[in-house]
């Protein structure tokens, strides 16, 4: 369990600012994370990574000299947001390009290519590259479903090693993709992980037993076994990943680098036990061992776990693994002294602008400000149940996720309408303060759900009842533009009755707060039938029978808030 917090919803807020207050000879603090406190030579290509804390070393501690450019860094196991991949983007890149790298979840995929989109449209050149080194989250004939988990380090180093040689960007993601193409990870666990302020972990195993295959973000395993011992375990490890190799690699005579990670509870001492074997096996079938790793590198909070990466090299690959590094946790070679970034850049700042609006438009900002009020406050109410539904096939930080997002927007707001802001102006804030403190899939469902509906209401009029029902239509179509379609059992379930049913009401010319009443009833049904679908989508895919007799967390959230904003 974790003892030491204070809010627990600013927990990872403030590791990050005690993490840059310790390290500030290599980063420094940007909005969403952190970026190299030192210069580097105009016209090499930046290379940011990022996902939710929680991980450390990785993201943050993967910023310096040989690796990354910057971090962005998410809540606890929540994917950062649009806007703090951007910043950190923005404040990372020096005209060489960016290289956005990242694992492979739902979220993450959502909130890093919505950034990449801002970026392009803002003349910033992007490539990104998404981890998909764990085996066991996909079969291998669709590894582009993989995860990432400890692989993650391997795809950096040497994505950051060619961008420090001066590589062009399509070089770089070249090399990178190679990376992730020649990385196999495969871990287990042996209790999961609890989050600051939580009272159960996020997933248990049975005294004695094992979790096969869990992911880094407290999902569960695929299967359970007895704990077996050190060598047994090098054992399990070695032979599923020697099971799977990479295209045109031959175990006999291949360089390989084993990386043997802890992830967060298992002691050094017991790594060392179990990489002896290990390293034992592999020169046993014919490989050939290059600078191995064995620590915490791409840790799962205080879970007890292991995993065993093997990133098969080439020639160009070794020569980049090998290379020069120097960051907070991971140094590699020489040191090489980097100059330090003037201290104007190191404390830059930016706030959100608030543009003309209409008398009207305030009056209904205002309104919109009490309703976001009602939504933070009915999510708090339901914190706790919304993430025991999400724990049941996913990773239980649905209930906190919405909370933390909520409560931003409702902030955020306030604040606007404090300042002058309109209705448009005001909504679009607080999806952009919603997305990025919520975070994963539900913060940028959220944030670009919100931003459709300002960008139809504007801040010129009060919206009548058919601008409300276009807003909300608009809303639909965001969310809709993530992927999921009704029967995926998702959010989207829920929305789309509402939508139908608003659209109809209001067409039939009903006042708006009975149509919203009947939309809202409608989403509260589907919201509830949800619970015999199949996930499709997202995390919960992989234990999609787990979810079955429970409705979706995301559909239960929607139902709640339309009914608490009811006019």
């Amino acid at each position: 369990m974790t003892r030491l917090f204070n809010d627990p919803a600013d927990f990872a807020d403030e590791a990050a600012d005690g993490f840059v207050a310790a390290n500030q000879a290599w980063v420094r603090r940007v909005h969403g994370g952190v970026a190299r406190a030192t210069a580097s030579p105009d016209g090499t290509v930046a290379v940011v990574i990022g996902g939710g804390s929680g991980h450390y070393p990785a993201f943050g501690g993967l910023v310096g000299h040989g690796l990354a450019a910057g971090a962005a860094m998410g809540n606890l196991f929540a994917s950062p947001s649009a806007q703090q991949v951007a910043a950190v983007a923005r404040a990372s890149e020096h005209g060489g390009g960016v290289l956005l790298s990242y694992g492979n979840y739902a979220g993450d995929v959502l909130n890093f290519d919505a950034a990449t989109r801002a970026l392009n449209d803002e003349g910033i050149e992007v490539r990104t590259v998404r981890v998909t080194d764990d085996v066991t989250s996909a079969p291998a004939s669709e590894v582009e479903k993989r995860r990432g988990i400890a692989g993650d380090l391997c795809v950096f180093k040497v994505a950051g090693a060619a961008a420090e040689r001066g590589d062009s960007l399509d070089e770089v993601t070249a090399i990178a993709n190679r990376a992730n193409d020649r990385t196999r990870s495969f871990g287990v666990a042996f209790s999961g992980c609890s989050l600051p302020g939580a009272d159960e972990p996020l997933f248990t195993v049975p005294e004695g037993r094992m979790a096969i295959g869990m992911g880094i973000h407290g999902e569960r395993g695929i299967d359970e076994t007895d704990v077996p011992s050190a060598s047994g375990l090098a054992s399990l490890l070695v032979e599923k990943l020697l099971g799977e190799l990479p295209d045109g690699v031959e175990v006999d005579g291949a360089r390989v680098v084993p990386i043997l990670n802890g992830l967060g509870s298992v002691k050094y001492e017991e790594l060392f036990v179990v990489y002896a074997t290990v390293q034992r096996l592999l020169e046993d079938a014919g490989a050939v061992i290059v600078e191995p790793e064995v620590g915490e590198l791409v840790t799962s909070f205080d879970m007890a776990g292991v995993s065993l990466t093997l990133f098969w090299l080439d020639e160009e690959l070794e020569e980049l693994w090998a290379a020069p590094a120097d960051t907070p946790a991971y140094r590699k070679g020489g040191a090489v002294h980097q100059e330090r970034l003037p201290e104007d850049v190191l404390a830059a700042d930016v706030a959100a602008p608030v543009g003309p609006a209409s008398e009207d438009s305030r009056s209904f900002a205002a309104r919109i400000a009490t309703a976001l009020t009602a939504v933070r406050q009915v999510l708090d109410e339901h914190a706790d149940e919304l993430g025991h539904i999400d724990a049941v096939a996913g990773d239980g930080d649905h209930g906190i996720g919405m909370q933390r997002g909520s409560a931003a927007a409702d902030a955020a707001a306030a604040d606007a309408v404090a300042r002058g802001a309109g209705a448009g102006t005001t909504l679009a804030i607080a999806a952009d303060a919603w997305s990025d403190k919520a975070g994963g899939t539900s913060g940028a469902i959220w944030g670009a759900g919100l931003e459709a509906m300002g960008r139809v209401i504007g801040d010129e009029e009060r919206p009548e009842p058919a601008t409300v029902q276009s807003a909300v239509h608009a809303a639909v179509d965001a969310v809709l533009a993530f992927g999921a379609v009704v029967g995926d059992k998702t959010m989207v379930d829920a929305i789309v009755p509402f939508d139908d049913v608003l659209t109809e009401r209001i067409a039939a010319g009903d006042p708006l707060a009975g149509a919203w009443r009947a939309a809202s009833d409608a989403a509260r049904e589907a919201a509830d039938g949800t619970a015999a679908l199949l996930p499709k989508m997202g995390r919960a895919r992989t234990h999609a029978e787990h979810a079955v007799g429970t409705p979706d967390p995301g559909a239960v959230s929607f139902a709640l808030i339309v009914d608490a904003v009811a006019p």
